[in-house]
């Protein structure tokens, strides 16, 4: 009993009876899919090429000098330096090589290019840190190199080529690093001292285009300059003794020669003598102080009061001197009583001759002395108007000389500093030439698997077992949704609300259903057969191709 058409009646609740009923009735479109994708599962899976994963692991040696006795050249971490290398060794020209060293995806290169084979092989070849305790967050203690492929001994040749380029890369990386910084800096060291000898020679060439008058020399030209000085003042002082030692000896010899002519002549009344000893008096002040004028005129000017004064006293003593001549003069006119002359007066004149030749002598020795002195203190005036002329252009040179000096310092303390900086990278390069810096270790050889990674054969299996299973369910479900018939009872009372007294059974011909039966389990055993047959063709050609 079909529903009307046009009408929407609301399905009844199902229950464990019905369940069951309409697996009865859809086994078939629950079992086909089932058996479909568990036949193209167990198909597929095992025509699927294995694939084989072999792995190496690379131990990260450090360095095996202390770092506080020798620092290392390369600033780079272990982390960034192992991305920089897997970065050359998986380029298109590495892998190239080892494709065509190896023979690999002799199947893809023929229908494939060469640059989707490497990026195919690129996804095969893994690079995975390895946990472990490390002495900072940037280190990596080691590290695994991983490649799957479908021939295990192919795998692992690859893996220990890879492994082997990574050893060599990181030798060959830290030794060009380490040379590349000694010959960096030896050629900046070199440049700075140049610069350092041209610095030199500008500050050498300045000293002696300016010797004397450079600023440090400022305290010598002042000490020196103080000395000559001094030396002015003991050479004025030297002088003026000499000077007076030499009035002296001119006013002795000319008592001497008084003497001598009194002693020659009659002698005169003692009137007359006490008047000479006034003239020879008057004639020594006047000496004085022409000597003390000469000695303040080589210092000083007319102007200064010392020698305005010497002046003064010179004319007094010129005037006193011709007062007492005027008074001499004047008392020539009395008559001398002559005394008798001695053999001792004799004696004296002798003597008093003698002592006049001595003096004028000595005399001679002051005046070469005062000459000698007369040359030096012009000398040293020379020389202290030299030093005075330093002291008063020091500071026109001062800024010159001080910009000289800073860009020597400055190019001498580059130039130390970039020594002692080729001075540890030549010992950083001796150290990785002798392999006691950062290196690569192989702690665990490339493996030769045993058994594939994939495919992942039962999981495989399970999985398109399942799917087909739940396809088929859909399937039964949704026929059962779109037959809108009535199947049993239940559907009656359910959608027609009538009363039922009683059911008749549906009668057919036991041939007929016997047939149809036959036929069904003929149907399912055949496709069951050709599936096992199909599942176990895969298989054995799996082993036998694997073999």
């Amino acid at each position: 009993m079909q529903p009307t058409e046009g009408f929407g009646v609301q399905r009844r609740t199902l229950d464990v009876e019905d369940y069951i009923d309409i697996v009865r009735r859809h086994k078939g479109w629950i079992f086909g899919p089932f058996l479909f994708t568990l036949v193209a599962s167990v198909v597929g899976v095992y025509l699927y090429p294995d694939s084989y994963v072999s792995q190496a692991v690379v131990k990260i040696v450090p360095q095996q000098v202390p770092q506080n006795m020798v620092q290392n050249a390369i600033n780079q971490q272990m982390s960034d330096r192992i991305n920089s290398m897997a970065q050359e060794i998986l380029s298109r020209t590495v892998l190239t090589t080892i494709i065509n060293t190896f023979g690999l995806y002799p199947r893809e290169r023929n229908r494939m290019p060469i640059e989707d084979v490497i990026e195919q092989m690129k996804k095969k070849i893994e690079i995975l840190p390895v946990a472990g305790t490390a002495t900072g967050p940037d280190r990596v203690p080691a590290f695994a190199v991983q490649y799957s492929y479908e021939n295990r001994y192919l795998a692992q040749r690859v893996v220990q080529d890879i492994v082997s380029r990574f050893i060599d890369a990181n030798i060959r990386n830290r030794s060009n690093a380490t040379f590349q910084t000694t010959q960096f800096i030896k050629d900046e060291t070199d440049s700075a001292k140049k610069q350092l000898d041209e610095a030199e020679n500008r500050v050498a060439s300045f000293r002696m285009q300016n010797n004397g008058r450079l600023p440090d020399q400022l305290e010598s030209n002042l000490r020196q300059l103080g000395a000559l000085q001094a030396q002015v003042a003991y050479l004025g002082s030297q002088l003026s003794r000499a000077s007076q030692e030499k009035l002296q000896m001119e006013s002795n010899i000319r008592i001497f020669k008084d003497q001598i002519a009194a002693l020659t002549k009659e002698p005169v009344e003692s009137v007359v003598t006490q008047k000479s000893e006034h003239v020879l008096e008057a004639d020594r002040e006047v000496q004085t102080a022409e000597a003390q004028l000469t000695a303040l005129r080589q210092h000083y000017k007319d102007t200064y009061p010392d020698v305005k004064a010497a002046v003064i006293r010179l004319a007094a003593a010129k005037k006193k001197r011709e007062d007492v001549q005027s008074e001499e003069t004047a008392a020539k006119d009395d008559k001398p009583v002559l005394k008798p002359v001695n053999q001792q007066a004799v004696r004296e004149v002798r003597d008093l001759d003698a002592n006049i030749r001595r003096y004028e002598s000595a005399i001679e020795a002051r005046d070469l002395e005062m000459v000698e002195f007369n040359k030096e203190l012009k000398r040293t005036n020379d020389a202290i108007k030299g030093y005075q002329g330093r002291i008063e252009t020091v500071p026109l040179g001062e800024k010159q000389y001080a910009d000289l000096l800073r860009d020597r310092d400055l190019t001498k303390a580059q130039y130390m500093d970039l020594s002692a900086k080729l001075q540890h990278a030549e010992i950083a390069q001796e150290m990785e030439g002798r392999k006691q810096g950062e290196t690569l270790e192989l702690l665990d050889p490339a493996s030769l698997p045993t058994t594939p990674t994939e495919p992942k054969r039962p999981l495989i299996i399970s999985i398109g077992g399942a799917l087909g299973l739940l396809l088929g369910i859909v399937i039964a479900g949704a026929r059962e949704m779109k037959d809108t018939s009535l199947k049993n009872l239940k559907d009656v009372r359910a959608y027609t609300q009538m009363a039922i007294l009683g059911s008749v059974p549906l009668l057919e011909n036991d041939f007929v259903v016997r047939r149809r039966r036959r036929l069904a389990w003929l149907g399912w055993t055949t496709a069951c057969l050709v599936g096992a047959v199909i599942m176990a063709g895969s298989v054995v050609y799996y082993y036998v191709t694997k073999g």
